[in-house]
């Protein structure tokens, strides 16, 4: 069966959910999965200066994450992350 990847725009709060995401470097690329179940999906502002962004800051696209094990974790989305639904 073909995995199902997911923009940002469809992703809700219960989905299992695998996220791959990459560190694009010069020597070689960095590469991590993280999966678990969705607990907020929310754009964010930083503290960051950025002109032309809403409220004059630059807005990430965070993810929070329940792990098998417990773990919260809270991942920035980029061009390069991918999301899989899973089950």
């Amino acid at each position: 069966m073909d995995a199902k990847f997911l923009a940002f725009e469809d992703l809700k709060p219960g989905q299992r959910v695998r996220v791959h995401q990459m560190i694009d470097r010069r020597a070689r690329d960095w590469h991590c999965t993280v999966e678990g179940v969705i607990q907020s999906v929310e754009m964010s502002k930083t503290g960051s200066w950025y002109a032309h962004g809403k409220d004059d800051k630059l807005w990430l696209r965070r993810v929070r994450l329940a792990k098998d094990d417990g773990e919260l974790s809270t991942l920035n989305l980029d061009r390069w992350s991918e999301i899989e639904l899973v089950g």
